[in-house]
Formats: structure tokens, C-alpha cells, sequence
């Protein structure tokens, strides 16, 4: 069966949910990859177009194997989960088509809501009985947190790069330091060993 990847942007929270649409040929399989920080709701809604004789799967999976969401023969539907640590993530379609059959390519359309968008803001407000104005101050109150942590994310990163840097710079300055070394001792000890060799050989007093 072969395989398609390709990198799908959930990262940035505050520009909503991400839509995208394809042509999912026969048993073939495209999966739609992105890293995306720990305990963070990922929510999707799945849409396939049918076709007699064929069937399409889909799995959501970290980089260690593990299943957060799998369903066989879908149509349309729904599924959520919450990232347990910082990882990537991967939710992959397959196209399973029997040998006797000729298959033909099926249309995938997958929309993505990732952080605060994910949240049913309706139900939340239904089950506190807040008013619309409350409801809206409570969404872009999660708005402003998603975005201080992902701006404290990038920080951290940014800290992580300057010590990896510093630290490669040290060690470069150590190596080179400790090769000058080397390089003198060696050429004294040449200018030495030369010496006495000439003084044998009566060559110089």
C-alpha cells in the first residue's frame, strides 16, 4: 500500500479551525501530521464520500504508536482527544478496495479545531447559564491563554537553542584550545627529536 504524508498547520490557535479536502486514491493511505503541545483538545469532524465496494479507515496515533482514535469503514462522523505530553500526532485515512474490484479515488474532507476552538462555547453556556456577552468574554479569556502559552513555549525554545548553541561553542573553543596544544607539544617535540638525531650523525655540535 503506499503512503502519503503531508504537514498539516494546528499549531496556531487563534486562527480557528482548519478545513482541507482531497482525493483519496485506491488502497493507498494520507496522513496529516503536526506537534502540538501537552493537554491540548484536538477535535475533528470527518466527512468521506462513498463508494460502492470500497472502504475508508481512519486512525489517530502519537510517534510512539499509540491509538488515541480509530474507527473502520467511516462515512461521517466526529472525534476528540487530549494530548497527554508534547509529541506528534497524526491522523491518517486508508482506502481498502478488494483485489476483484477496480477501485476509484474517494473524496476526504477533514476540518480540525485544536485548543480553545475545539470547546463547545454553546454547551459550556447552557451548563453555567452565562449570558452572551459572559460567553464571550470566557472564550477570549481561553484565547489569551492559548496565545501566552504558546508565546512561553516559543521562550523556552528559543532558552533550549541559546544554551545548545552555547554549549557547542565551549566545547568547539575546548577542541581547538586542546588541538594548539597537541600541534605545539608535537612540533617541539620534532624540533628534539631532529636535534639530538643531528648531534648523532655529528651533523651540528
Amino acid at each position: 500500500m503506499d503512503v502519503y504524508y503531508s504537514v498539516f498547520l494546528l499549531s496556531i490557535f487563534w486562527q480557528g479551525c482548519h478545513g482541507i479536502m482531497w482525493s483519496l486514491a485506491p488502497n493507498t493511505q494520507k496522513c496529516l501530521k503536526e506537534e502540538l503541545h501537552a493537554n491540548v483538545l484536538v477535535a475533528g469532524e470527518y466527512e468521506v464520500v462513498e463508494a460502492p465496494g470500497q472502504r475508508v479507515d481512519y486512525i489517530v496515533r502519537d510517534s510512539k504508536g499509540h491509538i488515541l482514535s480509530q474507527k473502520d469503514s467511516i462515512n461521517k462522523g466526529k472525534f476528540t482527544f487530549v494530548t497527554e505530553t508534547y509529541d506528534t500526532f497524526e491522523v491518517c485515512f486508508i482506502s481498502k478496495v478488494p483485489p476483484e474490484r477496480r477501485g476509484v479515488s474517494q473524496e476526504v474532507f477533514l476540518n480540525i479545531k485544536v485548543g480553545f476552538e475545539a470547546k463547545n462555547y454553546e454547551g459550556i453556556g447552557e451548563a453555567a447559564k452565562l449570558k452572551p456577552m459572559e460567553l464571550e468574554l470566557k472564550r477570549l479569556e481561553d484565547l489569551s491563554e492559548a496565545i501566552v502559552q504558546d508565546f512561553t513555549l516559543m521562550r523556552k525554545r528559543e532558552e533550549e537553542m541559546r544554551d545548545t548553541n552555547e554549549s557547542t561553542n565551549n566545547r568547539v573553543l575546548f577542541f581547538s584550545i586542546f588541538s594548539m596544544v597537541c600541534l605545539l607539544g608535537l612540533a617541539t617535540w620534532q624540533v628534539l627529536y631532529l636535534r639530538r638525531y643531528f648531534k648523532a650523525k655529528k651533523l651540528i655540535e
